[in-house]
């Protein structure tokens, strides 16, 4: 870490006083301090305890990445040292173990996002609250980033504060090329909070943290050198193209570049015939998805879409195509990172980490890719690692 110019920072708290319960911290825009945005705690979840972190620059009451005060335009050396200044304080009050989550408002969002950005293992999740991401900072921005990180994302479609490129940049980013699991918010109006977000706010940190309190935390982040037994090479090649276009609201959907019908139809038919499997309605998705379950499999409910029933994987109606399955958390990253599908919203929340849509295959050699990934999914629930999986022919 570079050395800090800034002075000790100054900081406001609410709620628990246990110096193991989780953390969330309230980063404020500019024009702001400390003590408006902590007026937030009171209508959060109780339970965690909450602190909110004057920012060091006392002009304007930002902190140190705008350049020339233009609002997301971030100079990576103040930034640089404005992230250490905040490390320092942060690792002092939370070492390793102790959950925090991030909830930063306008340019706090920025802040906010630049630290998970930075190092995403180190938090249990982000909300990014009328801001953007600091693109073009020196911070790595590539697919699968923030796999198996939980984020929750709200925006004004009348926001005039912060450039609409880029907030649609951030938006874009979080809800696919990210590897978030991302819940969204995007409502009338301007540059504000409104009741209906803080209200979805608190329910997103009650869910994220009472997992992480039951379950715990998997890494989150770019994974390296992930294994597929199930595919040729042990290796997921990357998708061809564009990612499709998914909604952002329940039910997850994939709404463009579907799968042929046929190509549907021997997927269905594969994942039918692999050891053990039962196919039927599914007991979670939309009428017409058809469910895969396994009556004998693993202990472990985190291996399935509805433990009670067994279901690991569905497939969706024709109009859609794509799947949702259960994958271990590494696999469901690698998913992301090339292009093969994004996480669920709710995943890491109040799904498994691993629930992950895969697209739709457009032609063979992505059916037999989409095979191998739905292998893994059925070794996974079978209580089997992913290594002792077959090779699936469609």
């Amino acid at each position: 870490m570079t050395t800090s110019t800034f002075s000790a920072p100054v900081v406001a708290t609410y709620g628990s006083i246990d110096p193991g319960a989780p953390l969330v911290v309230l980063l404020h825009g500019r024009g702001s301090d400390e003590a408006s945005i902590l007026a937030l705690a009171p209508h959060l979840p109780s339970g965690p305890a909450y602190a909110a972190v004057r920012a060091p620059i006392a002009e304007g009451g930002g902190y140190a990445w705008f350049a020339n005060r233009g609002i997301g335009r971030p100079v990576a050396g103040s930034l640089r040292e404005t992230m250490d200044w905040f490390r320092t304080w942060l690792d002092s009050v939370a070492p390793a173990g102790r959950p925090v989550v991030l909830v930063g408002f306008s340019g706090g969002a920025a802040f906010a996002g630049g630290l998970v950005l930075d190092d995403p293992s180190r938090y249990a999740g982000v909300a990014v609250l009328y801001g953007t991401l600091p693109f073009d900072a020196g911070l790595a921005t590539d697919a699968g980033r923030l796999a198996n990180l939980p984020v929750f994302v709200a925006q004004g479609d009348g926001d005039h504060v912060i450039p609409r490129e880029l907030l649609d940049r951030t938006w874009d980013y979080l809800l696919a090329e990210s590897g978030a699991p991302t819940v969204a918010q995007r409502q009338p109006g301007g540059h504000q909070l409104t009741g209906t977000t803080v209200h979805a706010l608190g329910e997103w940190i009650a869910h994220r943290l009472t997992y992480v309190v039951q379950h715990g935390t998997v890494p989150a982040g770019s994974q390296q050198q992930v294994d597929w037994p199930t595919l040729p090479g042990g290796e997921l090649p990357y998708r061809v193209g564009s990612r499709p276009a998914v909604s952002w609201t329940i039910p997850q959907q994939q709404e463009s570049d579907n799968a042929p019908t046929s190509l549907q139809e021997r997927l269905f038919a594969a994942a039918r015939a692999l050891p053990g499997v039962d196919a039927g309605p599914s007991h979670i998705s939309v009428p017409g998805a058809r469910g895969f379950t396994l009556s004998k499999g693993s202990h472990d409910a985190q291996a399935f879409l509805v433990p009670q029933v067994g279901e690991f994987a569905h497939l969706h109606p024709a109009y859609d195509g794509s799947l949702h399955l259960v994958l271990p958390p590494e696999l469901a990253a690698d998913v992301s990172a090339k292009g093969w599908g994004r996480p669920h919203m709710w995943a890491g929340t109040r799904l498994s980490p691993g629930f992950t849509m895969v697209y739709g295959p457009r032609d063979e050699d992505e059916l037999a890719t989409v095979l191998g990934i739905v292998a893994a999914s059925h070794s996974f629930a079978g209580g089997a690692e992913a290594a002792g999986s077959v090779i699936v022919q469609a």
